[in-house]
């Protein structure tokens, strides 16, 4: 059991114990804060507390970390696209149609399994059983960079940088219809969609704040071609923010028309673009990838505006 605590600060004074307990403890996500909480793992001024409990500026919070439990999930030798990898991380291209992490009704054939066999017990435990080593996340049919660490040092790094909008995340996309500028910002929270909970929404009610920044590149007749880049990371943050202003991605049947596009077996989205300071030295790595086939193909199949 590993023991973390933290005093509260000023500036943090009236805010929810999950939300302070996913601040402070390094690598801590707010999820694994509130399963924390709900399973008595967390104390404020000795008494055991509630998610929703309002905390005062010198509440003592005491967070108790259970180790890494021994991980159930099976290694598979699946072929990995990795274009970079030392001590500490690994950035992995993922390709379209692969689940990151085992969930019900993929218990195998995703990413965690092939890491398994590729990294063996070198894995980062932060996050629980089922995600070792995953740092951040990219949809099943998105394809492109995740990063990927190694150890707890790497993955602390790594949180951190994202926490602090200072990891590079840059996507590429088509999306329907003609954008009406060349480049924007879209900067609207994210939250769990009130009726339906597999999905988010833009929302004021238990949300955080969400910003994405695109920009044109190409421009065809019912499509757009936009490069963006992330300045947070919310769960479906760019299909969110893209049906948000009536430019759903292509191919996203969630979030846009539930007819699917003839040629796409999900959205027309591929992460790019990753960099980060190395956790190990502080030197800028930057990883970039080239656009998948299905992508590529989908965009010759589009006629100029």
């Amino acid at each position: 059991m590993r023991r973390f605590v933290f005093t509260v600060q000023e500036p943090d004074a009236g805010a929810r114990l999950d939300k302070l307990v996913g601040g402070n403890v390094d690598g801590l996500t707010r999820s694994a804060a509130e399963k924390l909480i709900s399973g008595g793992g967390v104390f404020v001024n000795g008494k055991a507390g509630g998610k929703s409990l309002r905390c005062g500026a010198g509440d003592v919070v005491e967070v108790a970390v259970p180790e890494p439990t021994p991980l159930q999930v099976k290694a598979q030798p699946i072929p990995l696209d990795i274009p970079y990898e030392d001590g500490d991380l690994l950035v992995v291209n993922k390709p379209k149609g692969m689940v990151v992490h085992p969930a019900a009704g993929h218990a195998d054939g995703t990413l965690v399994n092939a890491l398994l066999a590729h990294c063996g017990n070198s894995l980062s435990g932060i996050n629980g059983v089922m995600r070792p080593g995953i740092v951040h996340r990219i949809d099943k049919d998105t394809s492109g960079l995740l990063i990927v660490a190694k150890n707890d040092f790497a993955h602390r790094s790594l949180a951190a940088q994202i926490k602090a909008h200072s990891f590079t995340r840059v996507y590429e996309a088509v999306v329907l219809g003609n954008l009406k500028d060349d480049g924007g910002t879209v900067d609207a929270p994210i939250g769990r969609h009130p009726t339906e909970r597999k999905k988010m929404a833009v929302t004021d009610r238990h949300s955080r704040r969400a910003v994405t920044h695109y920009q044109v590149l190409a421009r065809y007749r019912g499509y757009t071609y936009v490069r963006l880049r992330l300045e947070t990371g919310r769960t479906h943050q760019i299909r969110v923010h893209m049906a948000y202003i009536g430019h759903p991605v292509a191919g996203d049947t969630v979030y846009g028309p539930k007819k699917p596009v003839p040629g796409l077996d999900g959205q027309c989205l591929h992460a790019k673009v990753i960099g980060f300071l190395h956790p190990r030295d502080g030197r800028y790595v930057e990883i970039t990838s080239e656009l998948p086939r299905y992508f590529t193909n989908f965009l010759k199949r589009l006629r100029p505006a």
